[in-house]
């Protein structure tokens, strides 16, 4: 088989596989403008006989989904936005600075990536409690402040960061706080950009913990209020589809309109010492 070959069968293989992924949520997309049991025949019809935004309507009138939305871009958001200050600010501290046990300490919490995040539910949700922050944003927020995956992730992208320009900085008198702020993170922005992608998609499909910690529907985020939708109108296909659009549909966008920041992160932050 020469190259060309190759090439051709390479590329039907991944367009077919990307035609498999895809067809489910096209079919999501068109279900959810289907008429009330249109879905639910059998077979299930591809494409809509009659296009209604009827459910979409119901979910916002009668549903309340914007406040779900609203609850879920707030969460996400803060989330993102101070755990890349404190990952990106524990990475670069044991990717450059010197002191006794740094690498066994690195490697005792990288082994705590092998510990089921739902082992520890139960504890973090007592103490949590113990503060008052049960049913709360900041109960919602603090499991997402700093992960071990992103400290990692920053560690390995700065270590390749020359120590010259650090040792520049600092001739120049600028502060820790300083080169941290000036040097390091305009270096970090690809890594960045691709951890701040996973942090915000990651708390805004976030599942399990918000329905833990949240005991008031007023303060549900959106998977959490469409589970309970699916729960109470379980015959009503349509309408979850429509709910299902709604709580993916900022992540895809996100992810189209950053994705060459991502995949360039993705390439870069895999640097070895």
């Amino acid at each position: 088989m020469n190259r060309r070959t190759a090439a051709i069968v390479l590329h039907a293989g991944l367009i077919l596989l990307a035609v498999i992924t895809l067809v489910p949520v096209a079919w999501m997309v068109l279900a959810s403008v289907m008429s009330p049991g249109e879905a639910s025949t059998f077979p299930p019809p591809f494409l809509p006989k009659q296009v209604t935004f009827e459910h979409y309507r119901t979910l916002l009138d009668r549903m309340h989904i914007g406040r779900y939305f609203l609850n879920s871009f707030i969460i996400a958001s803060a989330v993102t936005i101070v755990s890349l200050v404190i990952n990106s600010m524990a990475g670069f501290a044991f990717a450059k600075y010197r002191f006794r046990g740094r690498d066994q300490l690195f490697r005792l919490l990288l082994s705590g990536m092998v510990i089921p995040a739902q082992v520890m539910m139960l504890p973090l949700f007592l103490m949590l409690k113990i503060f008052g922050f049960v049913n709360t944003y900041v109960g919602a927020i603090i499991p997402g402040l700093a992960s071990i995956f992103g400290i990692f992730l920053i560690r390995q992208f700065a270590s390749s960061i020359p120590d010259s320009f650090i040792e520049a900085a600092r001739i120049d008198g600028a502060s820790d706080f300083k080169v941290y702020r000036s040097v390091v993170l305009p270096l970090c922005r690809p890594i960045l950009f691709t951890l701040a992608l996973f942090t915000f998609m990651g708390t805004w499909n976030d599942f399990m913990w918000p329905l833990i910690v949240m005991t008031d529907e007023s303060n549900y985020t959106l998977p959490v209020a469409i589970a309970n939708l699916m729960g109470e109108h379980v015959l009503d296909l349509e309408l979850m589809m429509a709910g299902s659009v709604v709580t993916i549909l900022p992540v895809m966008i996100l992810f189209l309109l950053f994705q060459q920041h991502y995949v360039r992160g993705i390439m870069v932050g895999g640097v070895k010492e």
